[in-house]
């Protein structure tokens, strides 16, 4: 027997509301709570070096962050505006489905049973203003459909600016909204759309083409897997499907790609939620894709399933128990996340979450107001950071990781010639003399004098994909450019710590082979802005395959940086 839907007046309901004050609470425990995840204090850090654009995303997080952080420094600071945001997202999905006759228990239901909404429910990352502002535009551009107005075009040239400064995925909403609707092309106030959007993303285009396309560079080239891995593209799928509730999911799909399309917007909703569905489905062949990256199609998955729920047939009763099912176990896994009970603070990621606080706090002690310097990703450096509420700690890029933000940022040009503490996951011989152990892991530790790095340099070749026989040898013409607003010398003479070229073959996750630059390198010496070129001579590996070449500056104890983009090297 179908569940009887309720009708609701044209006006927002106690009942709505209510449940916009249950779900802003929790996700304001839970903000409240839990210590910050990496890739939150990674843009915390974005939000202390306000700029048009960041190594990896566009700037928007950083505004959202710096908004809640200016009034507290704390997690519920950090992420009091994704809480805010990811209600009044919700409140506007009521309010665009209200055209459709909205159904208060089916609504609270769906929403509710969505998983993917109660872990960015409160954690912020691009894709929490992302989300908020691609719900924003799907409000006004419903009224845009029907009413053909430029004040209603200007509105929607700003949403679709803010959408871009949000994240790159932004793009895809714009493409398959307009891809639904190809009539748009013939109203003049779509082009003001597009002209406006366009002059407003300027100041990110140009932050780009000043600081050498790093974005593009990242996620079209540097980001993608060469070796397809089939777990990735099996694991997608499912992955979606529990997203979209861990019992609900499946049906919430079926129902919404079923819909019946009677209007220009239902059949927008429907072309984003599979066209983005797809899109990643093809993107699982290069790499694996990541929960949050389909977050935008649980919008019109929601909303398509609930129109759906209007047509002849409702909800299904049984879809109502299950449901309620479905909420208890995501409620019962937020309150053993929030506590810390159990698997939370041993399984995957979630580990990240605890005893970050009391470790900043303990290096924090080793270290006092000197620099700290480590070498594992971009994470624990940024909750140092945040957690000491300073900007003193700078992550150190290895050739075997990639670039980051802090490729770019001046806290490595603050570090040269200084005394640091250098903390690592294993011991370094000669350099680490003690060691850090917490609940959240185990560290080692030392002072290293008069630090020498030259993370930011760059060899630039016009060598893309390269072919020779085992032993071979090869010349690569390479320009270094100095990108620091000092000198910077190659030679060792009067260093402590020797820098060395070096020319790295690898082959997956292995080194096949190392080779050093001549001592000619040395003699190199270069003002701020100056370029020189270097002649490097390698031999091509005896081992043949398919390979990887990059050039990386080592200075002890640091295992060298990455100092140019991947080339293919294939050994025949």
């Amino acid at each position: 027997m179908p569940y009887k839907a309720v009708n609701t007046s044209t006006k927002p309901n106690r009942t709505i509301l209510y449940f916009l004050l249950l779900w802003t609470t929790l996700n304001a425990i839970q903000a409240y709570t839990l210590e910050l995840q990496g890739d939150e204090a990674y843009y915390w850090l974005y939000s202390r070096y306000l700029d048009w654009g960041y190594f990896d995303h566009p700037p928007m997080v950083a505004l959202f962050i710096r908004i809640g952080d200016s009034l507290w420094h704390s997690e519920l600071g950090l992420r009091l505006t994704t809480v805010l945001a990811s209600s009044a997202s919700v409140y506007l999905l009521w309010l665009i489905l209200k055209k459709y006759g909205g159904d208060v228990k089916a609504f609270m239901l769906v929403i509710s049973g969505v998983f993917i909404f109660h872990i960015y429910g409160f954690t912020t990352t691009p894709d929490a203003p992302l989300f908020f502002f691609t719900v924003l535009f799907y409000f006004v551009y419903q009224q845009y459909i029907e009413r053909n107005k430029w004040d209603l075009a200007v509105l929607l040239g700003i949403i679709v600016a803010c959408l871009l400064y949000s994240k790159y995925n932004a793009v895809l909403i714009i493409g398959f909204t307009l891809l639904s609707n190809l009539k748009l092309l013939r109203r003049g106030s779509f082009w003001l759309i597009v002209v406006l959007a366009a002059v407003l993303f300027l100041p990110h285009v140009f932050w780009q083409v000043n600081n050498g396309y790093p974005s593009i560079n990242y996620h079209l080239f540097e980001r993608s897997a060469r070796v397809y891995n089939f777990t990735d593209t099996f694991s997608y799928l499912p992955g979606q499907l529990l997203m979209a509730g861990p019992l609900i999911g499946w049906f919430l799909f079926y129902k919404a790609f079923t819909v019946r399309v009677k209007d220009a917007f239902i059949r927008c909703l429907l072309v984003n939620c599979v066209g983005t569905l797809l899109f990643f489905l093809v993107s699982s062949f290069k790499g694996t894709v990541q929960p949050q990256w389909t977050f935008v199609l649980f919008a019109p998955l929601v909303m398509l399933a609930l129109i759906h729920f209007k047509e002849p047939g409702g909800v299904p009763r049984w879809l109502v128990q299950l449901g309620i099912v479905n909420l208890a176990l995501i409620l019962i896994v937020r309150i053993i996340i929030i506590s810390g009970f159990g698997f939370a603070k041993t399984y995957g990621h979630l580990k990240s979450y605890y005893g970050f606080k009391d470790w900043a706090f303990e290096v924090k002690k080793r270290a006092g107001n000197s620099y700290v310097m480590m070498s594992e990703g971009f994470q624990n450096p940024s909750k140092y950071n945040y957690y000491t509420n300073s900007l003193k700690c700078f992550a150190y890029d290895p050739w075997y990781y990639r670039r980051t933000q802090f490729d770019i940022w001046p806290m490595e040009d603050s570090i040269q010639h200084k005394r640091v503490y250098y903390l690592f996951y294993q011991p370094v011989k000669g350099y680490t003399t003690d060691s850090i152990k917490m609940a959240a892991g185990t560290w080692y530790g030392g002072w290293i004098d008069d630090v020498r790095t030259y993370q930011k340099v760059n060899f630039e070749t016009t060598a893309g994909n390269v072919a020779a026989s085992p032993g071979q040898k090869l010349v690569f013409n390479l320009t270094v450019t100095n990108p620091y607003h000092h000198l910077i010398s190659f030679t060792n003479t009067g260093y402590l710590h020797p820098v060395i070229l070096e020319a790295y073959f690898l082959k997956g996750n292995s080194v096949v082979a190392v080779q050093k630059a001549s001592g000619t390198f040395n003699n190199i010496s270069l003002k701020p802005g100056e370029s020189a070129r270097y002649m490097f001579t390698v031999t091509a590996p005896i081992e043949k395959g398919n390979m990887e070449l990059l050039f990386s500056l080592r200075t002890e104890p640091f295992p060298g940086s990455k100092n140019s983009r991947i080339i293919n090297f294939t050994v025949k």
